[in-house]
């Protein structure tokens, strides 16, 4: 059974689980992450298995996509906590902007922005660590000092970290109230499969916990964990427009009225037009490449990344109170990705 308490971010060192009929044909990881809570993510969970901490019938299992049959019991012995507070490490930084108060960057695609499991170092916050010191914001905790916004590990582009705690709590109240005060702008580009019927558009749909419990989708208003989110897109460039042999893709700017986890690439995709090298929203349409002549269908098959940049930041400095805008060019990999759609 799973404790009634839940201290720290751990559970107790053994759990022990036993399968009901709903969970016969599911896959182990998918069905622990579920039974554990949002305490241990679908990710630790697979980290458990790789490490041999999940036994069934005694033995350790070392799939995590094992079908789950009704009866069987699963003992997690859970392992031990890493260290709590993150140590700075020599991450060379893109750094747009810096005074006393906070520091701008450019974050490069492949950067996590804070520890978390399985990437307690070489992270964003490690950098940080090391460039700041002892001048970085203590008030998002010791895992992530500093951070009041984020982007995906894959997501390249503009962030800002506030090095006091004065400037935290300013810089956090503005991305609460998403820019509706005119005091926070944030734009994205986003190259998409498919070209949108309309040259601009909002999408207004309430984000929540996919099935899985690990990706976003977009869910019904009145469930529990249902999150207002709204984007806003306009169609920058359209791509293979008016043939049908191949087909189309567009490049899109969005721009964010809510910040909620994943948000324009779920929107995005439940429109029909994923991101494209999307790994968790765009499955269904990687066939999509098949469909694009040579160089460019290998090009897109071997994009290893979403091809989403976060390419202008704007806010209020928290106490010049001047409007600070900082943009971003597309990093190289993106420009030329973008590229290979120009020619054809």
């Amino acid at each position: 059974m799973i404790p009634d308490e839940l201290p720290g971010d751990e559970l107790d060192a053994a759990v022990e689980l036993e399968a009901g009929a709903d969970a016969a044909g599911q896959r182990l990881d998918q069905w622990l992450a579920a039974q554990l809570g949002p305490e241990i993510s679908r990710s630790r969970v697979q980290a458990m298995i790789k490490q041999g901490a999940v036994s069934i019938a005694g033995k350790p299992v070392g799939e995590a996509r094992r079908k789950m049959a009704t009866g069987e019991r699963v003992l997690i012995v859970m392992p031990e906590p890493e260290p709590a507070e993150p140590q700075g490490e020599d991450i060379p930084l893109d750094i747009l902007y810096e005074d006393d108060e906070l520091i701008v960057i450019n974050k490069p695609a492949g950067l996590v922005v804070h520890p978390g499991a399985g990437n307690w170092t070489g992270t964003l916050v490690n950098a940080l660590i090391h460039h700041c010191g002892d001048s970085l914001s203590g008030i998002g905790g010791v895992k992530r000092p500093g951070i009041v916004h984020r982007l995906d590990k894959e997501t390249s582009g503009v962030m800002v970290v506030a090095k006091t705690d004065r400037a935290h709590r300013a810089l956090s109240e503005a991305f609460a109230d998403h820019g509706r005060t005119g005091d926070l702008e944030r734009a994205y580009l986003a190259l998409v499969w498919g070209i949108p019927q309309r040259p601009t558009g909002t999408i207004d749909a309430p984000l929540g916990r996919a099935a899985d419990r690990v990706r976003r989708a977009v869910v019904p208003q009145g469930r529990d964990d249902a999150r207002h989110a709204v984007t806003h897109f306009t169609v920058v460039e359209r791509f293979g427009e008016g043939q049908k042999e191949f087909t189309t893709a567009s490049l899109v700017e969005c721009r964010l009225e809510t910040g909620r986890t994943h948000q324009i690439r779920v929107h995005m995709a439940h429109i029909g037009h994923p991101v494209i090298g999307d790994p968790d929203y765009g499955q269904a349409f990687r066939t999509k490449a098949n469909r694009l002549p040579e160089p460019l269908k290998s090009e897109v098959k071997a994009f290893s990344r979403q091809a989403l940049h976060a390419w202008l930041l704007e806010f209020r400095h928290p106490t010049t109170h001047l409007t600070m805008r900082f943009e971003a060019p597309m990093p190289r990999d993106m420009e030329e990705f973008v590229g290979g759609f120009r020619k054809f």
